[in-house]
């Protein structure tokens, strides 16, 4: 996440720098930091603001779950956590989950895949 990314979804939260400081546990410089680019967004960071960002949907029809919209086969989806744990809204912000046929070792490997797909792109 950039530091503009970072403001812009910190204002569609409404929040003061004091009160994202506080919703994500960091300290009010840390803020300040992110967004003058002089400290990178940490991924613990980065998934609490697009967890709350996405729950700002109102008024929404319920969403199709990523696996139908995907198609994916019986095999793949029983061994996908996003499925396991009925949460096609919200894999992106889950772990272990095998969009491209690979699970990813790190956030950052993931976000780069999510960050291209028509599920990510449709909440933010």
């Amino acid at each position: 996440m950039t530091s503009k990314e970072f403001k812009k979804f910190r204002n569609k939260l409404g929040k003061t720098q004091r009160q994202m400081a506080q919703l994500l546990g960091v300290s009010i410089k840390a803020v300040h930091s992110y967004e003058q680019g002089w400290r990178s967004i940490p991924p613990h960071v980065e998934r609490q603001i697009f967890f709350l960002v996405s729950r700002l949907r109102q008024n929404i029809q319920k969403p199709v779950p990523c696996w139908e919209r995907k198609i994916c086969p019986s095999e793949k989806k029983e061994q996908c956590p996003a499925w396991e744990f009925r949460a096609g809204d919200l894999c992106w912000f889950i772990n272990g989950t095998i969009c491209d046929g690979n699970i990813h070792r790190s956030w950052k490997e993931k976000m780069n895949l999510c960050r291209t797909c028509e599920i990510f792109k449709s909440i933010f």
